[in-house]
């Protein structure tokens, strides 16, 4: 791999286990009474070493616990899952390591233990500030207990980030407007703005199609999209990527890596991954269901089904919904180099000069990027251009 892209190697560790779970959420998460946390730690460990073996002498630039909840895991679980990485690959210099936690009390008690074991970044899923809401999200945690796991963040971490839903039922947009500017109060470098969406299998899902409850419409929550992207770019954290918002030099490493293709290797179950191996683009997904994950690292090594070729078409089509989602775009040279064609073989002209005339692109001499119009309707955008 050339360019930015290239220097750019993640690791990803799903632990998928919640004390409950969220109605809005379609992750691959469950809800054990029990949890053999020694089981656990060997076998993510195990199939670290499997994915180590296929990739050697890569400089890692980033490591991301998500789940699930892995505020949930022991930290000597995270301890031993960081030193098999740093036995496995070169750790660069400025690595970031992340973890997802929740901010209940018994979670936030433990930020010192994961520091140690080798955390430097927490991403905190506070996802609102308001009592109600958190109810209406099934959360487990208190406001008091959000804005108090933000500060022991903020005395433990360098950098820390939090998780906000907006175009919740009956939210105003002069209420999400309070609410974002009470937690650039508490906010550091980085803060995570999604809008509310409802997804498929999800319990909300069920309850919204049988009248429950309703979210804001289009134009509301479009509003509301547009309010944070002013008071964030106001307040110095400018939107880098659609639902992401940082300081110049704090955005998220290891999503980065993501959205500028590079490649990551996922561990855990249901966890994906793109690795690059003789020139070729692989992917590997691991079976979703926990325990037919650890049988199948306990008989082979890892838990993942066959691996797929990813052909040069998919390459491109997914290099250009990645970059798109960011602020800086795709440069034609990532494009060119995932698709094995040239800039002029991409996309028709008359679509390009469509999108730009309508305001959603912009192309440069090295780069194609969506406006912020392009950003907030970037599903059509992409339908679109890639039809």
């Amino acid at each position: 791999m050339n360019g930015e892209a290239g220097t750019l190697f993640g690791l990803y560790v799903h632990w998928p286990f919640c004390l409950s779970k969220c109605p809005y959420c379609d992750f691959n998460s469950h809800v054990h009474a029990t949890i053999d946390h020694t089981a656990w730690r060997e076998a993510l460990v195990r199939e670290i070493k499997h994915y180590a073996a296929q990739t050697p002498g890569r400089r890692l630039t980033s490591i991301f616990f998500g789940g699930g909840t892995p505020s949930l895991m022991h930290p000597d679980t995270v301890a031993a899952i960081i030193d098999t990485a740093q036995s496995a690959w070169t750790f660069s210099n400025d690595i970031e390591i992340t973890l997802e936690a929740n901010p209940t009390s018994v979670e936030a008690d433990k930020f010192r233990a994961f520091r140690q074991a080798g955390i430097n970044r927490v991403s905190l899923g506070i996802q609102s500030l308001r009592e109600k809401d958190l109810k209406f999200l099934g959360r487990t945690h208190s406001v008091d207990e959000a804005r108090n796991a933000i500060e022991i963040a903020s005395s433990t971490f360098d950098r820390f980030s939090f998780d906000l839903i907006y175009a919740r039922p009956q939210q105003t947009v002069q209420e999400w407007r309070e609410e974002l500017n009470e937690a650039l109060q508490m906010a550091n470098g980085h803060l995570s703005l999604y809008q509310l969406t409802i997804e498929p299998g999800t319990a909300f899902h069920t309850w919204h199609a049988r009248g429950d409850f309703q979210i804001p419409e289009d134009q509301a929550a479009g509003e509301m999209y547009e309010v944070t992207q002013d008071i964030l770019a106001a307040a110095g954290l400018p939107s880098y990527e659609i639902s992401n918002h940082a300081r110049p030099g704090e955005e998220s490493r290891h999503n980065m890596t993501y959205w500028r293709y590079g490649d990551y290797a996922g561990v855990g179950p249901g966890a994906h991954g793109r690795l690059t191996l003789d020139g070729q683009k692989i992917a590997t997904v691991a079976h979703r269901a926990p325990e037919i994950w650890l049988n199948k690292v306990r008989e082979q090594g890892h838990g993942a089904h066959p691996v797929e070729s990813v052909t040069h078409e998919q390459r491109f089509a997914e290099a250009l919904m990645m970059g798109l989602r960011l602020a800086e775009g795709v440069p034609f040279d990532r494009l060119e180099e995932q698709s094995g064609g040239t800039r002029e073989t991409f996309f028709p002209p008359a679509k390009i000069k469509s999108l730009t005339d309508e305001g959603y692109l912009t192309v440069t001499a090295d780069r194609i990027t969506a406006t912020a119009a392009g950003r907030q309707r970037l599903n059509a955008v992409l339908k679109y251009l890639l039809a």
